[in-house]
């Protein structure tokens, strides 16, 4: 059996999902020092994600609807 494990939530952000290009995310991931960002493709209208690979380099997720 699996124990109940519990997660503690410290704190929790509303962000607004802006469109815009890969290109544009990543330079805002960047210019915020963050290790990923959150965006609308402009081009898909899909909900993404950049992040920072620790292998270098950059990631791409995209969500399925």
């Amino acid at each position: 059996m699996a124990e109940d494990v519990e997660f503690n939530v410290v704190r929790t952000k509303r962000f607004a999902v802006q469109p815009m290009t890969i290109d544009e995310a990543i330079l805002q991931m960047n210019l915020l020092d963050h290790d990923f960002y959150l965006f609308r493709n402009v081009h898909t209208a899909q909900v993404c994600v950049v992040y920072h690979r620790r292998e270098g380099g950059y990631g791409l997720i995209e969500a399925e609807e």
